[in-house]
């Protein structure tokens, strides 16, 4: 049996389409057929060389829906023919304080798929059967590709609204992607008021905002009409931090989504005085993917997709990256 693989050889060059041989399972791992693979920001992080954990070669994709096809030794927990994703979070030692405190998203030895371990730009990918998470419920009412940006998207989103604190009244997002515009509907649906901030003059995304229900649009140089009780960087972007701090309130808090920003430029003290706080989210746990996967069978949220076959990943990342996507980009083998 032969796979295909798209590979990222060199950082910063395009990814080539490779068949190789179909790998088996190891000791507790399982081998999955991909049936949909959503494109991420960080994928854009792995293939710019910009993550100093990533390893070449590699298959970049992290957020994986897929039928097991093949169990590795030890593995009693999944089925074949079972529907599972594979999320960012491939491998955690276990053992390390971060792990021992149910903090696993901090772990010292962590294994991250499509940057350490190939990922799901691919027909095949290799999983460790712990670190899948069961969708057969959910691909009953929802397909594939619209069920994988929640893999990241909506996962390191549902971490970053937590770290903004229940209390969030007026809830500001910088940076309206594929994980924003999940955010917005979690956010609305538990009562919170959504203020949008985009690229100053992208009509399109703020439109796709509006129409998600968000009660306030502008560009990140404007300040919204009355100061946010937190507000959620997505976009990596370091300037956006002290426009952030100037957009919320006494005690607002500031959150980092992204796991690769460009530097922070200086600001003066009085943005962060008065308590108000910065603070980073990184990775995510499995307790997160629980919680949050058991919110989306309660009041699932509209995911817009824009699909591409495998082959053409290269497309995908670009049109990421230019910013030509309402939603999610999804890869389909």
């Amino acid at each position: 049996m032969t796979m295909r693989a798209m590979v990222l050889s060199r950082f910063g060059a395009p990814l080539e389409l490779v068949h190789r041989p179909t790998p088996r399972p190891g000791d507790g791992q399982v081998r999955v057929r991909v049936l949909a693979c959503a494109v991420c920001r960080t994928d854009l992080h792995v293939v710019d060389g910009e993550l100093a954990q990533s390893v070449l070669p590699i298959v970049p994709g992290h957020e994986i829906v897929g039928v097991v096809e093949a169990l590795g030794p030890g593995v009693d927990t999944l089925q074949v023919g079972q529907h599972v994703g594979v999320a960012w979070l491939g491998h955690t030692c276990g053992h390390c304080p971060f792990c021992s405190s149910g903090r696993e998203n901090l772990c010292d030895a962590p294994r991250f798929t499509g940057c350490q371990v190939d990922g799901g730009f691919a027909s095949h990918a290799i999983a460790q059967a712990a670190f899948c998470l069961p969708l057969d419920d959910l691909l009953q009412r929802q397909d594939p590709a619209h069920i994988a940006p929640l893999l990241c998207a909506g996962l390191i989103g549902w971490r970053c609204l937590k770290a903004a604190g229940t209390g969030s009244r007026r809830l500001g997002l910088y940076g309206f992607g594929a994980a924003a515009h999940l955010v917005a509907q979690v956010a609305r649906a538990r009562g919170t008021q959504v203020h949008a901030f985009t690229r100053p003059g992208d009509v399109a995304s703020q439109a796709f905002a509006r129409q998600l229900g968000a009660a306030w649009v502008g560009g990140t140089d404007e300040l919204p009409p009355e100061p946010l009780d937190a507000a959620i960087i997505f976009a990596p972007a370091g300037d956006l931090v002290p426009a952030a701090l100037r957009a919320i309130r006494k005690g607002g808090r500031v959150v980092c989504g992204g796991i690769h920003m460009s530097d922070i430029p200086g600001f003066p003290y009085s943005l962060l005085w008065q308590e108000r706080e910065l603070v980073s989210v990184a990775n995510l746990t499995r307790e997160d993917a629980r919680e949050f996967l058991d919110l989306v069978r309660t009041r699932p949220p509209r995911v817009h997709v824009t699909c591409y076959p495998v082959e053409q990943a290269n497309r995908a990342l670009d049109d990421l990256r230019a910013g030509r996507l309402q939603g999610a980009a999804v890869l389909l083998p």
